[in-house]
């Protein structure tokens, strides 16, 4: 029987799998896809996220790729109007940090078990049995699910997930190349009519990634990103007829969605990261929230395992997390409506989300 499973192989699980493997506990990461992806998604790392990765001996290979501060030139209805420099972060892209994750994590002697889906939960006093899809069935002492908004494990406990959602995305997104664009900006353009594109250099790579208002049609019908679409979207709102977007290598879109698990434990098994809170990516708290999630979980976990504490000390994470989410939730409900307000004005981006 292993120590602990880990459902989900993001920031947040293979934060938790370092942890506990630096520990002395025995760890399995169990993960749906059947390979790493290599997409931008979440794109900043916060320094107290630096601070676990220190930790952990994972933050060298970090900083020596991401860039510790980012200008924002911003543009309205087409024309530059100024620059704003931010920082206090590291900009890296999420696919950069799962791998250094998970090079830190081989290390230790674990490796993440790809094409591995959980089917089924059961637990008792001794332990979790989790039933995989194909039929496998792994016991742990406890099991961790960090496997993201749609969590299979958060609705295999059927723990609700209250709160708000829009069915409509609100955005789509894309990591694509941009030859001849600078790569020295977050390039943001706005204008009088609503909406815009963002395209940010992601450091380590030569593409950019893209965040845009949808593309609607002739009937207002929200269009599906697709490259042609940035194009028209870049077109729109960027002016720049030089400039043409190529090899898209992630295709997304986001909606707003405000939600959080009424609780993050069941028995031995606990909720981490997007499986337990979802909300606006204003601020970029989302995978800093998870990454903190894991550290909490880890901590608790390594004292259960090791005998210094009784079971009622494994309440403590929810005691401590559950009320950090509800914030997270507000603030970033915030913030998002600061940034929603502020882009209307000549000369403001998104640095509005991180007053």
């Amino acid at each position: 029987m292993t120590d602990v499973l880990i459902v989900g192989s993001g920031p947040t699980g293979l934060t938790l799998a370092c942890s506990l493997s630096l520990g002395g506990a025995a760890v399995r990461v169990i993960e749906g896809r059947t390979a790493p992806h290599r997409e931008s998604r979440g794109k900043g790392l916060r320094p107290g996220s630096l601070d676990i990765f220190e930790e952990l001996g994972a933050a060298g290979p970090l900083t020596a790729v991401g860039s510790s501060g980012v200008v924002l030139r911003k543009y309205f209805d087409g024309a530059h109007v100024n620059d704003t420099a931010v920082d206090g972060g590291l900009l890296i892209g999420q696919w950069q940090i799962e791998e250094a994750l998970r090079d830190r994590l081989a290390g230790l002697g674990v490796r993440v078990e790809y094409g591995s889906r959980l089917a089924g939960i059961t637990q008792d006093a001794a332990g979790v049995r989790a039933e995989l899809a194909d039929g496998t069935v792994i016991g742990a002492r406890y099991l961790a699910g960090c496997d993201g908004g749609h969590s299979t494990t958060r609705k295999l406990l059927g723990i609700p997930f209250e709160g708000t959602g829009e069915q409509e995305p609100a955005m789509v997104l894309g990591d694509v190349r941009a030859p001849g664009l600078s790569r020295d900006f977050w390039h943001q353009w706005f204008t009088s009519e609503g909406g815009g594109i963002l395209l940010c250099p992601m450091p380590g790579t030569d593409s950019f990634q893209l965040q845009a208002s949808p593309e609607q049609d002739e009937q207002g019908e929200l269009q599906p990103p697709s490259l042609e679409s940035f194009q028209r979207l870049f077109d729109r709102f960027a002016r720049m007829p030089g400039i043409r977007l190529e090899d898209p290598t992630w295709l997304s879109a986001w909606r707003v969605n405000v939600r959080m698990a009424t609780r993050m434990r069941e028995g031995r098994v606990f909720l981490a990261g997007d499986s337990a809170h979802v909300h606006p990516i204003a601020g970029g708290l989302g995978m800093n929230t998870g990454i903190a999630d894991a550290a909490a979980l880890g901590r608790t976990l390594a004292a259960a395992l090791t005998g210094q504490t009784g079971e009622q000390a494994l309440d403590a994470y929810q005691a401590e997390r559950l009320p950090v989410a509800a914030e997270v939730l507000a603030d970033t409900a915030r913030r998002y409506e600061r940034v929603v307000a502020a882009v209307r004005t000549p000369g403001r981006g998104t640095e509005a989300g991180l007053d």
